[in-house]
């Protein structure tokens, strides 16, 4: 295991200066805890180009990767170059969107990708005092939040049939003290639990042999600190302990490789035979199924829970509102697709960006839901948004914007 990193000194008096918890932060794909949801921000519900526009920056080159947000800055990932092989990590001031700092990075491992997507798929992830930056090319870059280099790891040099002809796009998660970081694939599948100070590796697992571009997410009770994180892939799905990689349940009925699973009030809703709802138990190995239905089937996007509802979006475009007791579906409103990126919730409305870079946002009621604005930014977009500071971050691969009311 090859690690490039600071002094173990430096990485102390980092953890000794951590900064405070923001309550307002974003810090991963779907939101700190991996939920989609932001309810205590209130972005705007109309938007142009020209209109609720904040700021926008243009960027280096090209991704699919979300921002996260940290405090008062806005961290976001490109790469590029012929081959792109350039990977960058790059910081804006949250109010005025002006840059605070960029690196770039050379990639150790395999650049090639399908024409849709790019080496900067992941999203980055952060602790409150670190950025986890991942790249498809299975470069994985600790920064703190100035910028400076904490440890890098290239884990194609470790294990060099790690890839994907297609690309990865599986975003890390933090949950304690641990980066969790899916690298699964048809050849070298695995997953790693790495300790977030030293960049060592707590545990490698071995992982179904197949193509998976979905994400981990956490199962937890306290916002995201402690819990379980849930690996999902073809085969089902594992919920692991984060700090030993001590698989707690198991559910083998196979699911997705694409949407990822969510989970809301102590239960997973996986994209599997349509949604499943698995409910873990505390006395037994394994967890009980709430329900199943193939009626609600989420296409690209990852489904949403919000406000005691469960959401999905196909690949017609048409969002499904169901029930969380039993996956019944109350209402069905048809959007204009495709849709790559997922839907994330706030202030009561849902908020989803088609790959034309329209967004919709939609008013859920009980029997209907109702659009109440379409936004077209003009631009191609297929990251997920994120939702801090009142406002809505969404990227192309030229533009960085911040969407907030005047």
């Amino acid at each position: 295991m090859t690690i490039q990193r600071i002094s173990r000194a430096a990485v102390y008096g980092l953890l000794l200066g951590a900064s405070a918890v923001h309550a307002g932060d974003w810090r991963q794909f779907r939101g700190s805890d991996t939920s989609a949801v932001a309810d205590t921000e209130a972005p705007p519900t109309k938007w142009s180009a020209n209109e609720n526009v904040s700021w926008q920056v243009d960027l280096p080159g090209r991704g699919l990767s979300s921002p996260i947000i940290v405090g008062d800055r806005v961290f976001v990932t490109a790469s590029s170059g012929y081959r792109q092989e350039r990977l960058h990590v790059l910081a804006y001031d949250i109010s005025s969107g002006q840059l605070a700092w960029e690196r770039q990075f050379q990639a150790t491992g395999r650049t090639g990708t399908h024409p849709k997507t790019s080496v900067a798929a992941p999203t980055p992830a952060s602790d409150g005092t670190r950025i986890f930056a991942f790249f498809s090319s299975n470069d994985l870059v600790c920064l703190d939040l100035d910028g400076q280099l904490l440890w890098y790891r290239g884990l194609t040099h470790d294990y060099p049939n790690v890839s994907n002809s297609l690309g990865m796009s599986s975003s890390p998660v933090v949950i304690g003290e641990t980066l969790v970081v899916q690298a699964e694939n048809d050849s070298q599948s695995l997953a790693f639990g790495i300790n977030t100070a030293t960049g060592e590796s707590r545990w490698t697992q071995e992982r179904p042999k197949k193509a998976n571009w979905t994400s981990p997410i956490i199962l937890s009770t306290d916002g995201g600190q402690s819990g379980v994180v849930v690996l999902q892939s073809s085969t089902g799905l594992h919920a692991i302990d984060p700090l030993s990689g001590e698989v707690k349940w198991t559910y083998a009925d196979g699911a997705s490789t694409i949407p990822s699973s969510v989970a809301a009030g102590g239960i997973v809703y996986a994209p599997s035979n349509g949604i499943t709802a698995i409910k873990p138990l505390a006395d037994s190995a394994g967890p009980e199924i709430v329900w199943t239905t193939g009626r609600v089937r989420p296409g690209t996007a990852s489904p949403l829970v919000y406000n005691g509802k469960l959401y999905t979006l196909n690949n017609a475009g048409v969002v499904v509102c169901a029930s969380l007791d039993n996956g019944d579906v109350a209402w069905q409103l048809r959007l204009e697709g495709p849709f790559s990126g997922s839907p994330v919730a706030a202030a009561g409305y849902l908020f989803a960006v088609n790959e034309k870079g329209m967004g919709f946002v939609v008013k859920p009621g009980e029997s209907e839901g109702e659009i109440v604005s379409e936004n077209d930014l003009g631009e191609t977009i297929l990251c997920t948004p994120a939702i801090a500071d009142n406002a809505i971050f969404v990227r192309s691969d030229s533009k960085l914007w911040k969407i907030a009311a005047k």
